[in-house]
Order: structure tokens, then sequence, then C-alpha cells
């Protein structure tokens, strides 16, 4: 590479290597957590996204033309955020964002996504406010969102599990992510009975800590202790959060979003602890007997061998195979407009994922399947809602606060 290039690239990246795309080829812009406490979440976002970029690179491109992906670390901090992506449209002019990490990064995102009409394509989060209604014409999702996924939690914990929704209490990260999650939380328990949400229990942590010690205490203090706690935070502070509760004696079933990185998170636990649940927008990536978790397993061993297949790097190459299809129907020049137009011609289509998949004009949200997970023994497995009860600890027969002090290390 040229010296000049070279230096280019460093300075565009604050710091951190990356291509720039070259005369003739398409460039796609992604501004993610590469350092930080949630660097594993956008790493592994990054090689998911640049491996699904490759399967259509080695195909031919879009009408011989390479698509690059140009990343940039904003360490999952807003602040961060919003310089990398002016630096990626106005420019490196990418034809759009792919990918990026996180609620609070999409919100800094949106002003300059709406000014210069750029598409804003599956990012990692679930938030609803990516999500209006009359769809907003630059944003698409790929995913289910977090009211999906915190839906199908509530409903088996009161209809399965027969739990009050008062004995259901919330663990969330405090900022536009967690509130998201907390705000679809009470939305579902409202659906199911909920007449007073005074009565949910409500704990937070700050963003980019592991300073979970005054929620847990917040926890442990309340009148009435919960049964099980719906997680929305990052993977570090939830595992943190599960482990002292753990040495507390709270034997609450502990659930979480998609977003904590259910590989990362069972890693941070270990062996020791399990029966937590973690939601999923993807199938397992063990499943190949799901055609495009058979390319995603294929393609690593073939061309990226280093790449973990977790969740969440099954996630961005989901979202860039979905919009490679998008990519290669568009004929003539290329342009942000004809892009947006492709994705939303798809209508409804099949991409190997075991479930039909729809995109147009009115829907931009190409997903709303929420697949199960439990943690037992260090490893993720498929799990039925069916299957919970015995994973609830039951009502206690010393009172509401008897449920702590006498240890559970987990199924």
């Amino acid at each position: 590479m040229p010296f000049v290039r070279w230096l280019l690239c460093l300075l565009l990246s604050g710091g951190i290597l990356l291509p720039v795309a070259a005369a003739g080829e398409l460039a796609l812009g992604m501004s993610t957590a590469l350092s930080g406490p949630t660097a594993e979440l956008g790493i592994a976002m990054r090689d998911g996204v640049r491996l699904g970029l490759e399967r259509l690179n080695r195909g031919g491109g879009v009408n011989g033309r390479e698509v690059r992906l140009l990343v940039l670390d904003d360490g999952y901090e807003p602040a961060r955020t919003a310089p990398n992506m002016r630096r990626l449209i106005e420019e490196e002019r990418v034809l759009a964002v792919i990918g990026n990490v996180g609620t609070p990064t999409a919100i800094a995102s949106l002003p300059l996504i709406r000014e210069r009409r750029v598409l804003f394509f599956a990012p990692f989060t679930g938030a609803g406010v990516l999500r209006q209604q009359p769809p907003e014409r630059y944003v698409i999702n790929y995913r289910a969102s977090y009211a999906d996924e915190i839906e199908a939690m509530v409903a088996a914990l009161v209809e399965e599990a027969g739990l009050a929704p008062t004995e259901i209490a919330f663990f969330t990260q405090r900022d536009g992510y967690g509130d998201a999650g907390y705000i679809g939380g009470l939305n579902a328990l409202r659906r199911h009975g909920l007449e007073d949400e005074r009565q949910v229990l409500h704990v937070r942590y700050p963003r980019n800590t592991l300073a979970v010690e005054n929620a847990l205490a917040d926890l442990l203090l309340a009148e009435q202790l919960p049964r099980a706690i719906i997680m929305v935070g990052a993977y570090a502070p939830c595992a943190k959060f599960i482990v002292l509760a753990r040495e507390a004696g709270l034997e609450s079933l502990f659930l979480s979003v998609s977003f904590v990185g259910g590989n990362f998170l069972a890693q941070a636990l270990g062996e020791e602890v399990g029966g937590v649940i973690v939601t999923q927008v993807v199938p397992h990536p063990e499943d190949t007997r799901l055609p495009l978790v058979a390319d995603f397993r294929r393609d690593i061993a073939n061309w990226s061998p280093e790449t973990a297949p977790s969740f969440v790097a099954l996630e961005g190459y989901v979202a860039a195979r979905l919009l490679s299809l998008a990519l290669t129907r568009i004929s003539g020049e290329m342009s942000r407009e004809k892009l947006i137009q492709a994705l939303e011609g798809l209508g409804e289509f099949d991409m190997g994922l075991g479930r039909p998949l729809r995109l147009g004009p009115d829907r931009h949200q190409a997903s709303n399947e929420v697949w199960p997970t439990l943690l037992r023994g260090g490893e993720l497995i498929p799990f039925n809602w069916a299957e919970i009860s015995p994973l609830v600890p039951p009502l206690p027969a010393g009172g509401p606060r008897a449920t702590a002090g006498r240890g559970h290390a987990g199924p």
C-alpha cells in the first residue's frame, strides 16, 4: 500500500488501520466498538459483515465491482460516533452504513443519516427509536426488536411458568439501550395483566462500566425479591451482576436480550453458573441444517478461520448477505436511493434461515423471529419456552424475601 494511502487510512480510523475503497469499488461504512468493554461485540459484527461481503466479492461483486467495508472505532461512545459518521458519509462517501453497534450510538447517528439521506442498515440494536411506524425511509433493520425479544420472555414467564407480572424485575444499562428494553418490557407486562408499573422493580448501572453493586443492593433491599430478572445490558456487567447475585443467595432466573452477546456472556460466566436464558435474533450458529448457517460455517473455514462462529458474527453475516441480495438486483448506475428501493422491493423472501423474511415500503424490519437459548455448562444450547418452569424458583414458604440466602449455583 503506498505510504500516502496508508497514512490516510490511519488518520481516518483514529489509529486503527482500515481499507480505503479504490476507484471502481463500492464502499460501505461502519462505526462500531473496536475498543472498550464492548469491543468483542463490535469486532464480531465487523467480522461477520466482512465475511458476507467476501462471499459477494468472490462471486463477482456487484456488476464486477468489489464492495469494501470501511470501519471506524467509536468505543461504544456516542460522542465518538457522530464524527465517525460524518467522516464516512461526507469524506468517504459510502453507499450505506451497515452493522453499527448500539442504541446510544445509533441515536447519535440519526441526525446525519437524515440530513444526508444515507441508508442506516442492520444496526446491532433492537431499539424502538429505529423502528418508527410508518418506517423511517433511511433506516432498515434485519433483526427482531428488543420489544419482540422481551415480549417472548414475558409471555413464557407468565403463561408457561405462571409468574405474576410483579414477580419480574429489570436490570438495565442507564442509557437509550436500557431505556428501550425497559419500556418494551413494561408494555409487554401491561399486555399480560400489569396494572401499576410502580410495582415493577427496576435497577440500573452506568454504560461502559462494571459498577453494578448499587443496582444489586437496590434489588436485595426490595420489599419483594423477583423470581425472574430481565437484563438489558452488556455482557461484562451482566456477568458480574449474575455472579454477585448468586453469591448473595438470590435464586432468580436471569434472562437477557441478544445485545449481551451470548457467547461472550457464557465465556465470562464459565461453566459454574448456568440457568441463564439469552434470546437470539439469529439461529444457533451450529445449526448447519439451515442453508445460510451452513454457508457461514463453510465461509469461515475457507476464508476466515480466525473468525469465531458466534451469534453476533452470524448476525453480521446475515446483514451482509441481505444487503448483497439487494445490491445484485440494482441495474444501471448505483445510488443510495436505488439501494433503498431494491431492499424495499424484496418483499417476502427466503435466505435459508428456516423462517421467511420480508421487507417493503411499509416494513423496514426483515425479521421478528426470536430464538431462545439456555446457558448450561458454559455453552449456549437451543431452548424451548415450554421448558422454562423448572428454571424459575418456587414461591418461598417463608414469604417473599425467603428466596435470598440459600445459595444457588444454577443447573
